[in-house]
């Protein structure tokens, strides 16, 4: 990975791939994609950078080329 991803910055990608928002809950932001069985939980802090292990997972379950 070469960069650092905000919460934002991912959720907008999520959107991109066409991963839908379906509820939040404080500050964590449920995300599913028709036809996929997993659901991504992502923490949104403002433009806060998330955790790399975090990032990696999320951009592995969304199949998403960082």
């Amino acid at each position: 990975m070469s960069r650092a991803w905000s919460g934002k910055e991912l959720a907008r990608a999520l959107e991109e791939q066409g991963w839908i928002l379906r509820r939040i809950r404080g500050s964590h932001h449920i995300y599913a994609k028709p036809g996929e069985r997993c659901i991504i939980t992502l923490p949104i802090h403002g433009n806060k950078s998330l955790k790399p292990g975090l990032c990696r997972a999320v951009l592995k379950m969304a199949g998403i080329e960082a």
